[in-house]
């Protein structure tokens, strides 16, 4: 699966983008809102793996981010399935029923402010609503990440839920904003 928009390219992850997650999944300012731990790049091709079984399983998932001018990794944005009931996702177990489809966003620092997060992540809302056929789309946000917030915001999502508690946040509290078409 592949998306595209006016500069950049959505793709299923590869192992030749490890540089690029390398640097992304570095920096302690990068993952302070995702796991607040950096990983070291011998640790990087498992986290590769774990988002193409993602893929794998249902589909769906995290694209690699790409300039179209340069072939550079800007991030990953895309898809993550979560189980509602306990707020644990696909990318770390198998999960079925009714599951909320998340538009996550991850951009390496030094392209922060350029727009990318929000370019991918309304790219992904109209793939999802659209030849997905979702009606609803959701992204799970630390209350203090705004920057996140406001790209939520500029994709059409609102605040839903406050202090959203689940298996997976046991580090930090997150908000829930939704999207429904």
């Amino acid at each position: 699966m592949r998306l595209e928009t006016e500069r950049l390219i959505l793709r299923k992850p590869k192992m030749d983008d490890l540089d690029g997650y390398a640097e992304l999944w570095g920096d302690p300012e990068v993952v302070q809102y995702l796991s607040g731990t950096t990983l070291p790049r011998d640790q990087v091709p498992n986290a590769i793996e774990r988002m193409l079984g993602h893929w794998e399983r249902h589909g769906v998932g995290l694209f690699s981010v790409l300039r179209k001018e340069d072939e550079r990794l800007v991030g990953r944005v895309g898809y993550l399935l979560w189980d509602p009931e306990r707020w644990a996702n696909a990318m770390h177990e198998r999960l079925d029923g009714d599951l909320e489809l998340e538009i996550g966003w991850t951009v390496v620092r030094s392209l922060w402010g350029n727009g990318y997060a929000t370019e991918a992540a309304l790219a992904c809302r109209d793939h999802a609503l659209g030849e997905l056929g979702r009606e609803r789309v959701i992204s799970l946000i630390a209350p203090e990440n705004t920057a996140s917030i406001r790209v939520a915001e500029k994709i059409g999502e609102t605040l839903e839920r406050r202090d959203v508690r689940g298996e997976a946040f046991t580090r930090m509290t997150v908000d829930l904003y939704s999207l429904t078409a």
